[in-house]
């Protein structure tokens, strides 16, 4: 991340909502400073958020695209235990890993790490999520703290290193399994021979190489 996009990142909320149109607020503060997004594509941040961001810029200040969705009060999610069925998508798509629970167990949200991102939302199978409002009448800022932010940018990098870890232990795991199966490969393609066995080593060698191609480096 360049200087001029840490800053930008910095005035961004941090909900991680995606509304901007980049996968997560860093990316999109890297896109500000490269002059390939324009600064009023926040909606958490609101009309507040873009004067922020026209102050670092130097840009003027515009209204919020509507495109990108409009300024509303901060909300949270709320699962709706009746219905959910534990299958852990709401856990995955959440970026501060607010939602507690486990495979074919009732999930509940932990209220004070909810961005109120939404994302949540459209991966639930059974549409038992829905969101309430946090903030009553207060909208952008006005509804979201600094310190909010930095605790919600916490959550959201150590998301990240927690799938990175996972991703990687997973690879470590296939890899083995793979170097396991090429090691004793008459007992794992079922003594093949000929052109079965040469496309069956294929298979599993190409697996070693998708397991090594998902190493960290």
């Amino acid at each position: 991340m360049t200087p001029q996009a840490a800053r930008l990142h910095a005035a961004l909320p941090q909900t991680q909502c995606t509304r901007c149109g980049y996968p997560d607020c860093a990316g999109y503060a890297q896109a500000i400073a490269d002059g390939e997004a324009g600064i009023n594509q926040c909606p958490p941040g609101g009309a507040e958020g873009v004067a922020r961001l026209a102050a670092l810029t130097g840009r003027p200040a515009l209204p919020l695209n509507p495109a990108n969705g409009v300024e509303g009060s901060r909300m949270v999610a709320v699962i709706d235990e009746n219905w959910c069925i534990g299958c852990t998508l709401c856990l995955d798509a959440c970026p501060t890993d607010a939602i507690l629970g486990g495979n074919k167990r009732m999930h509940t949200v932990i209220e004070p790490h909810c961005t109120g991102c939404e994302l949540c939302v459209p991966a639930c199978p059974v549409d038992c999520i829905s969101l309430e409002n946090a903030s009553g009448e207060q909208t952008g800022w006005d509804a979201w703290s600094r310190d909010e932010a930095q605790r919600a940018l916490q959550r959201y990098e150590f998301h990240v290193l927690r799938l990175e870890r996972n991703g990687s232990e997973n690879a470590q795991r296939l890899e083995r399994k793979a170097q396991a199966k090429l090691a004793d490969l008459p007992a794992h393609t079922e003594n093949a021979e000929g052109a079965e066995l040469a496309r069956k080593k294929s298979v599993i060698e190409a697996a070693l190489a998708r397991a090594r191609a998902k190493r960290p480096s």
